[in-house]
């Protein structure tokens, strides 16, 4: 039986109960973080073999060398020719869409010039060698490769390595054509704790990265915290997680596959339908019994609605946007007439799906804008993935004479009162006497 938590905005203890439904301990436990550790520190001391041997132990493969797990560039084009044409130009059109939308995030490198001469701006270049790690074992996620990498390029990055884990030694076409249309050139069939090491810190095939992108599972995520600081990274993403705001009027069928499809990527999902309408809700909620025995994933999607699915009544649209800035989930859809007026009142939310018509599938695959989004609340203060992720900016400060004697009188006084001598003497030195 599936049975979401239904919860009223008007009860006393409304606040406490959605907490506690929302909570979420992304933090791994102590004996993953340790044996993430053994395993970063194995790599940076043994490279090339320590990732064999882990890719033999937790793949269930039999390889002896670093070639055998390395994919070149004709590899990538042969599978796009094997995957059907539909296929095909499903990949190539999302992967159009995904790279006229982030053209429009490109930023540029500007300066101003002041009266004295004086010239001040930011220069804007994109990193030289990003890592994605793709996901591989219970499903292949090709969209991600598209997500990623697409941004990537469109920012100017150089190369971009790619890791994807195959265990038993399956392959996945399509995510390796995802590669091609992308414009990936280098992809290693390594995954876990152990890639996130080689990307990383390098070894002798891997090449060192400045920033590693993708998601993964528990063991991806430590290492990508474990790592940061030696590299950059995208963000430390828990389960996924949709949020429908929904007038009672569109077909109670599709807000249950809407709320079904993010619910199917893991159990730990969450899945929170929001209306001021209770008939709406139980309408809903019948909607969604009848409709799971025709899931595939439906093991998956029952205990993702039972253990952290919510139906939320509100008294009305005012306090349905508050909810949502309360939350702020990862993907929001607001299922309503005129979603554009709710869209003032919203602060906080990865990705807005607007209209009964645009279910949050589209973003995940063809929408154009990035399905990376920040997810557990992090949407307060993160925004989703985009080409300034991968350009860095560096301030320009260029001083004429006159500027400089202007200006180092400032600077003098400043720090002479944070007695740093050195400071104000280096300032003091260029004012004209």
């Amino acid at each position: 039986m599936i049975k979401p938590v239904e919860l009223d905005y008007a009860s006393s203890d409304f606040q406490e109960q959605l907490q506690k439904l929302l909570a979420w301990e992304a933090v791994s436990d102590k004996t993953v973080q340790q044996r993430v550790k053994q395993i970063i520190a194995d790599i940076q001391q043994r490279g090339d073999q320590a990732l064999v041997d882990f890719t033999c132990q937790y793949d269930r493969v039999s390889i002896s060398s670093m070639a055998e797990l390395t994919i070149d560039e004709s590899q990538l084009s042969a599978a796009l020719e094997r995957i059907p044409q539909e296929q095909r130009q499903a990949l190539e059109t999302a992967a159009g869409r995904i790279r006229s939308y982030h053209e429009r995030q490109v930023q540029s490198s500007w300066n101003y010039k002041e009266d004295d001469g004086t010239m001040l701006g930011q220069q804007v270049v994109a990193m030289d060698r990003v890592g994605l790690y793709v996901p591989g074992g219970k499903a292949s996620y090709p969209s991600s490769v598209l997500m990623n990498a697409i941004p990537a390029h469109v920012a100017g990055v150089k190369e971009i390595i790619m890791v994807v884990p195959t265990p038993d030694g399956v392959v996945n076409d399509m995510v390796l054509a995802a590669a091609a249309v992308a414009g990936v050139k280098h992809v290693f069939t390594v995954g876990g704790a152990q890639a996130v090491a080689a990307l990383a810190y390098g070894t002798e095939t891997v090449p060192k990265v400045d920033k590693i992108v993708g998601p993964g599972n528990i063991y991806v995520a430590t290492a990508k915290r474990e790592v940061f600081g030696q590299v950059g990274i995208d963000m430390i993403a828990g389960p996924s997680e949709i949020m429908v705001v929904c007038d009672g009027k569109t077909n109670p069928d599709w807000i249950a596959m809407d709320l079904f499809s993010q619910a199917e990527h893991d159990e730990d999902a969450q899945a929170i339908l929001v209306s001021q309408d209770k008939g709406f809700l139980e309408q809903v909620k019948e909607s969604i019994s009848r409709l799971l025995p025709t899931m595939e994933r439906r093991d998956i999607i029952s205990e993702s609605i039972n253990n952290r699915g919510i139906l939320i009544h509100v008294p009305d649209m005012v306090a349905a946007c508050e909810m949502v800035n309360r939350i702020a989930p990862e993907h929001l859809e607001l299922s309503v007439d005129k979603p554009e007026e709710l869209l003032k009142d919203i602060r906080h939310a990865g990705a807005i799906f607007m209209g009964r018509y645009t279910a949050e599938a589209l973003g995940d695959y063809c929408a154009g804008p990035n399905h990376v989004l920040p997810t557990s609340g992090t949407a307060r203060f993160s925004s989703p993935l985009g080409v300034y992720d991968f350009q860095k900016r560096s301030s320009l400060i260029y001083f004429s004479p006159e500027g400089a004697s202007e200006m180092g009188k400032v600077a003098s006084v400043l720090a002479r009162g944070e007695s740093l001598t050195a400071h104000a003497r280096s300032a003091e030195y260029r004012i004209k006497k």
